[in-house]
Formats: C-alpha cells, sequence, structure tokens
C-alpha cells in the first residue's frame, strides 16, 4: 500500500494540528477514512467541505474511491477559501 503525505491548508490545518502528515493508504477514500479516524471532531467537519489535490492535479467531482495514490505521493486539502 503506498506511502503518502497529507498536507492540510488554512482551517484543516488549525483543525488537524499539523501541517501535514504521513498515511498509508491506496485511495483517496482509505486515507480520508485514516484522518477521520486519527482526528474526530473538527477536522471530520472541514474536511466536508474541503477540495483536493493528488500530486498537483485537482480531484473534482471524482469519487474518492477511485482516486488511486501513488507511493511518495502528496494529498493536499484545501478547504474554501475566503477572498475577492
Amino acid at each position: 500500500m503506498p506511502a503518502v503525505t497529507i498536507r492540510y491548508w488554512a482551517a484543516a490545518k488549525a483543525a488537524a494540528g499539523t501541517a501535514e502528515e504521513p498515511y498509508t493508504a491506496a485511495t483517496l477514500a482509505e486515507a480520508l477514512d485514516a484522518v477521520r479516524e486519527r482526528h474526530p471532531g473538527e477536522l471530520t467537519r472541514v474536511l466536508q467541505r474541503c477540495s483536493f489535490l493528488i500530486d498537483g492535479d485537482p480531484v473534482g467531482a471524482r469519487g474518492h474511491e477511485t482516486v488511486r495514490l501513488a507511493e511518495g505521493g502528496t494529498v493536499e486539502v484545501l478547504p474554501p477559501f475566503a477572498g475577492g
């Protein structure tokens, strides 16, 4: 199973209490399940509003169970950003 790094940004970083952490998962769905298990509570709620990049590519509307992770890859967790 691939070892990946999950990087948290903005509200996700605050809720996780860290900027990044390692996980082992074959799909984005498996990785997010592991995140929810490790960080029940606020981060679980934040994840519902996030978008994700896998090695720089947007996941978009694809089912998380169909998004394969590569060894040494990176998952970016991006909460909605305010701005203008």
